[in-house]
């Protein structure tokens, strides 16, 4: 992917996840905007972008964040709001275990606190530590939170799967975390 198309991912992810109001678009209930406004709104913006642009960004991004409707006309981001949207997402139960990426420098409010969804609407896990250590990176020192989530299904917590694949739950309570991993070592 070039430069400026990290650079416009970034900027739409801004706008499809958490405030579309920068460019004077609105979302639907389902997150769903207008291609053509989100487009229009991006330029009028500063920036530059074409139809040609936004299928490329959509389509190598390698956390596919973002999915058109059939026929283009609407785009969405596939999780990861902060703002309220429904995405339909489908309920699923999930494997025996899930991982949770994050900075060693929160675990102690983890402990404390379980795993919060903050200021998203859903707790994001992953289903490979590679993925989870990643998005720790992105935070700090990275940490990854073994969640068992087979014992979580069994007393009534729900899990959805987004359309790119990442699972997704309410707050998780720290008895659920089995396992913590960090780049070196295992600690239980």
């Amino acid at each position: 992917m070039k430069n400026d198309d990290i650079t416009l991912g970034k900027f739409i992810s801004l706008i499809l996840r958490h405030k579309p109001e920068v460019i004077g678009i609105t979302l639907d209930r389902e997150g769903w905007a207008d291609t053509c406004e989100l487009i229009n709104g991006i330029n009028a913006s500063g920036h530059s972008i074409d139809m040609e642009t936004l299928e490329r960004i959509v389509r190598e991004n390698n956390k596919q964040r973002y999915s058109f409707s059939e026929d283009r006309s609407k785009i969405r981001a596939n999780q990861g709001h902060s703002i309220t949207v429904d995405l339909n997402m489908r309920e699923a139960l999930p494997p025996e275990k899930l991982y949770h990426g994050t900075a060693e420098r929160f675990l102690d409010s983890i402990r404390r606190d379980g795993i919060r969804k903050m200021s998203r609407q859903f707790v994001h896990l992953s289903k490979d530590t590679e993925t989870a250590l990643n998005v720790g990176r992105r935070h700090g020192k990275p940490v990854v939170l073994v969640i068992d989530t087979k014992a979580m299904a069994a007393e009534g917590y729900i899990f959805r799967i987004s359309d790119n694949g990442v699972w997704q739950s309410e707050d998780i309570p720290w008895r659920y975390v089995t396992e913590i991993i960090t780049e070196t070592k295992k600690e239980t």
